[in-house]
């Protein structure tokens, strides 16, 4: 998975997680909002975890993308 894909399921997550939060703020429930609170601490761990997907995938690309020192080049 590349980092775009990456960045591209986090904001789907968060679009998800503010759709909670709306959720939460309109329920009077208190059984719905512990379920809601619940979700969102589900959500946001998912977040975390895609975005470390991202930021490895990142450094992963970045290392490959950088060329290697040459031995007989100057200053090496």
């Amino acid at each position: 998975m590349t980092s775009e894909q990456s960045l591209a399921n986090a904001e789907t997550l968060l679009a998800r997680l503010e759709e909670a939060r709306t959720r939460l703020d309109q329920t009077d429930d208190p059984d719905k909002a512990i379920e809601i609170l619940q979700e969102l601490a589900d959500l946001a761990k998912e977040v975390e975890a895609e975005l470390q997907r991202a930021k490895r995938a990142a450094e992963t690309e970045a290392a490959t993308l950088r060329p290697e020192p040459e031995a007989d080049a100057p200053g090496a």
